[in-house]
């Protein structure tokens, strides 16, 4: 993976960082030598990722453990992060549940509860960081968004909906932070592989269809979303901001 100098001690912040394509993103970050705290409630899985990435990085990474639907508890973390880091100068909304549902079994809770998963935690994670980075000078945000609202996928709705608003609150901050130096842009994966994939959905039928129809004929790992996250992250794409950046392989 390429270095980027100036991601070195920079105070980074994580949703959803302990597992995933989360726990990749916090192994990525705290490579480059940044100060990394992440957000998530799995204390275990994270427990255990702070533990092997100690050893063998400048900074151990700081868990952070928070309900992001409680966004009291949010603020908190994002306090937390910058009394132990500094103000957060680079904030990766990664955290997501693309749990399936069918139409008839959606009621309000549910979609409410969804939403407040998927996408309210993206602004108000936003609206949390932002007087620190313009304290310091600047920052990058990037959004993590999916494939999966642009493909017509029929069987997770109100996960969908919430995929595609964050594609309009990326552009709408964009706007707004831009005069500040604050750089927001989105990245969009494709079926990633993650054990919890893995576990619930991946099947040998559904992932060669959709390998099929990639111009990269291989699976998706978490590991290939840190590359496009590091470059949005870092000044070397300084003049970058309000931009969806689709990493799927290529889908045809």
């Amino acid at each position: 993976m390429p270095i980027y100098e100036d991601l070195k001690d920079a105070s980074v912040l994580i949703t959803g960082g302990g597992s995933g394509i989360g726990a990749a993103l916090t192994e990525g970050f705290a490579a480059q030598g940044a100060k990394v705290a992440f957000i998530d409630v799995a204390k275990q899985a994270s427990e255990a990722l702070v533990a092997r990435l100690s050893p063998d990085v400048a900074h151990a990474p700081l868990f952070l453990e928070a309900d992001l639907r409680d966004i009291d508890a949010l603020r908190a973390a994002v306090d937390g992060a910058a009394k132990a880091h500094g103000p957060v100068t680079v904030l990766v909304n990664n955290a997501a549940r693309d749990d399936r549902h069918e139409i008839e079994q959606v009621d309000e809770a549910y979609w409410e509860n969804n939403l407040a998963i998927n996408l309210r935690p993206h602004f108000f994670t936003i609206q949390a960081v932002a007087p620190g980075m313009r304290a310091a000078g600047g920052g990058a945000i990037v959004n993590f968004t999916s494939t999966s609202y642009m493909l017509n996928i029929g069987d997770m709705p109100a996960y969908t909906a919430s995929k595609a608003g964050i594609v309009g609150l990326t552009k709408g901050m964009a706007g707004k932070l831009g005069p500040d130096n604050i750089r927001v842009n989105a990245i969009a994966p494709g079926w990633v592989m993650t054990q919890r994939q893995k576990d619930l959905w991946v099947t040998e039928e559904g992932l060669a269809a959709m390998i099929g129809r990639q111009c990269i004929r291989e699976p998706i790992q978490p590991e290939d979303m840190v590359g496009p996250c590091l470059f949005l992250a870092s000044t070397a794409s300084r003049m970058v901001s309000a931009q969806i950046l689709i990493a799927d392989g290529g889908m045809m």
